[in-house]
């Protein structure tokens, strides 16, 4: 075990821990994940992180204390916060619901609507003072934009002299950089467009693709790592569902009746989904593909990233759907 970790554990939050295992957190790099149990049995979720905003943390905990089915509200610390500090970042400790993440499959009917429930609940929340420091959506996605431009300006320049790993991603990326460029262009522009159009902004998850949703029986949910909680149009969450699915669902099925179900009567507006996916899919695509020409990450890390590029790029992945729904509201550039 991670002797200090579990020092820190006791100290912060008086518990104590006999077991403290790490587990593969995925794609974060922010962060890293235990899982613990405590002296009494009890089991944990013990994560370390320097990414997103506590604020998240905020959300749980007024969605818990409002008896939301679906939140995992972290342990408060003896002197009543939400989290702690550790090694310079943000320690919390949550307990541990379900070993069953939906991408694994199982998602029936009533699962989906749970889900569908759990976003509308936070969708609700009123923006309190507690909650205004949580980051607003601008349409602005300039960091992504930026790291879109590198990446490319950075794939377009291998040679032969590159490892296998990186020729192979940036061979792929040659082959649909004018593809990409139309996608940023089409996203700038309507950015452009919808900072000029004000929406309703309402606590959203920030990122509730089907990896941030675990199960449970009859049908029950918890929707976890709320690290980019943040204040925005409600289709920045609503994308991963109505905007055909984008992430991690199984198979690619997805049961938009019953998610409809669960979340209550919504018209999203298809611009904004348009615009969230297509920001979402060049967020995605550079940085898997920056993963891949990484020198420095285990090989296997590097083979499961070209996997997910092809993925983002097949013709029911993200960057597909983005086209598609850039097209479907005429903001394509032919």
């Amino acid at each position: 075990m991670d002797q200090p970790l579990v020092a820190r554990v006791a100290e912060a939050f008086g518990l104590t821990l006999v077991t403290a295992v790490p587990v593969d957190l995925g794609a974060d790099p922010a962060a890293r994940l235990w899982r613990a149990t405590s002296a009494d049995g009890g089991g944990y979720a013990v994560k370390l992180t320097s990414g997103g905003t506590p604020a998240g943390l905020v959300v749980t905990a007024r969605l818990a204390a409002a008896g939301v089915p679906g939140i995992a509200a972290s342990l408060t610390t003896r002197d009543g916060r939400l989290s702690a500090v550790h090694d310079g970042r943000r320690l919390t400790v949550t307990p541990w619901v379900s070993d069953r993440p939906a991408p694994a499959g199982g998602m029936r009917p009533a699962h989906w609507r749970a889900y569908g429930a759990v976003l509308a609940a936070a969708h609700a929340v009123p923006v309190t003072d507690a909650l205004a420091g949580l980051p607003r959506e601008d349409h602005t996605h300039a960091a992504v934009a930026d790291a879109v431009r590198g990446t490319d300006r950075r794939l377009r320049a291998v040679d032969d002299r590159a490892d296998r790993w990186t020729r192979e991603v940036a061979t792929g990326w040659q082959g649909v950089a004018a593809d990409l460029a139309r996608l940023l262009s089409a996203v700038d522009r309507l950015g452009t467009e919808l900072r000029a159009r004000p929406a309703e902004l309402v606590v959203c998850h920030g990122d509730p693709h089907l990896g941030n949703l675990l199960l449970g029986a009859e049908g029950q949910v918890w929707l976890i790592d709320w690290d980019d909680a943040v204040l925005a149009p409600r289709e920045r969450d609503l994308m991963f569902v109505l905007g055909g699915g984008p992430a991690f669902a199984p198979d690619g099925r997805v049961d938009e009746a019953a998610f409809r179900d669960g979340y209550g009567p919504v018209r999203p507006d298809p611009l904004r989904l348009a615009y969230h996916l297509g920001v979402r899919a060049l967020d995605d695509i550079w940085s898997w593909s920056a993963d891949v020409a990484d020198p420095d990450r285990p090989e296997a890390d590097r083979v499961r990233a070209l996997r997910i590029v092809a993925g983002l790029l097949s013709p029911s992945g993200l960057v597909t759907l983005a086209r598609r729904a850039l097209r479907e509201v005429d903001r394509w550039p032919e």
